[in-house]
């Protein structure tokens, strides 16, 4: 694959993801997608990916500004860096209570490609600045 390829697939991964277009985020990935989550686990699959979505839903309100892409000259791997402008909506498990506070903060998404979509996601972002953040209010 291209590096203009790779950058427009994703660009339409994250386009999608502002879009709250679930489906449309799944149609980028493999069905094998490799999900790292941050700070957490990894996950293997678009259904497990489906779902994380909709639990993310359920929780938080985001969207991605001040987008950056990176593609290697091969298009295998790609970096995606921006703001992650969100509200926490309803409490998740193990983290402070929710009511509806607002954040910003700088994360990033390191991706791999196969035969034309994404076959990794992996995120990344600084949740203790999160936690300061809507602990603050």
């Amino acid at each position: 694959m291209s590096r203009d390829d790779t950058t427009a697939l994703i660009r339409r991964y994250l386009e999608a993801f502002n879009a709250k277009d679930s489906d449309g985020m799944l149609d980028c990935l493999t069905d094998d997608v490799i999900h790292d989550i941050n700070q957490g686990g990894r996950e293997i699959g678009k259904e497990k990916f489906r779902w994380f979505n909709a639990k993310m839903s359920r929780h938080y309100d985001e969207e991605l500004g001040d987008i950056a892409i990176m593609v290697d000259e091969h298009g295998n791997r790609a970096a995606a860096e921006f703001t992650v402008r969100g509200t926490y909506l309803a409490t998740d498990e193990g983290l402070p209570e929710a009511n509806g506070q607002r954040y910003s903060l700088p994360a990033g998404i390191f991706f791999e490609i196969d035969d034309g979509l994404i076959s990794r996601v992996t995120m990344s972002y600084n949740l203790p600045a999160w936690i300061a953040q809507v602990k603050a209010g």
